[in-house]
């Protein structure tokens, strides 16, 4: 059975070592939007030793701490779901008062048309963002 997970980056990378990668969504709606995702196929956190679920917990927090450095979210969704995708990865949401769906979760009913407006090199300083928050467990950087 194929896997988008396993068969396609699921974003653009931003970062990644042996474990774990951190990519951008592609989601117009929600600039900024990261997708923690680990390499290896793997269903449920509890499938994981406890010391590569702390390392897991550490690249998601992470990410939120870079999110909230970069763009200053009024607030920040963490979720795990995999019901669509059985390949365990972390959203990781950075939500404004002005976004789509703002107040509702963002696979709720939309609330307003135009998406939060964000810098034009976004990628970039989530990434340096990224480093900065020494993700991950090693040093097989993208």
């Amino acid at each position: 059975m194929s896997c988008p997970l396993c068969d396609t980056p699921g974003g653009t990378l931003l970062w990644q070592d042996d474990f774990c990668r951190v990519v951008l969504a592609d989601e117009p709606d929600y600039p900024g939007f990261l997708r923690v995702i680990l390499n290896a196929h793997v269903k449920e956190m509890t499938d994981l030793p406890a010391v590569d679920q702390a390392t897991l917990v550490r690249v998601v927090l992470a990410s939120e701490a870079a999110l909230r450095e970069v763009m200053a979210p009024d607030k920040v969704n963490l979720a795990s779901l995999g019901n669509v995708v059985p390949h365990l990865h972390w959203h990781v949401i950075p939500r404004f008062a002005d976004d789509p769906h703002f107040p509702n979760p963002v696979w709720g009913s939309k609330q307003r048309d135009t998406p939060h407006a964000v810098p034009a090199d976004l990628d970039a300083l989530l990434r340096a963002a990224l480093y900065s928050q020494g993700v991950g467990r090693g040093s097989d950087d993208a």
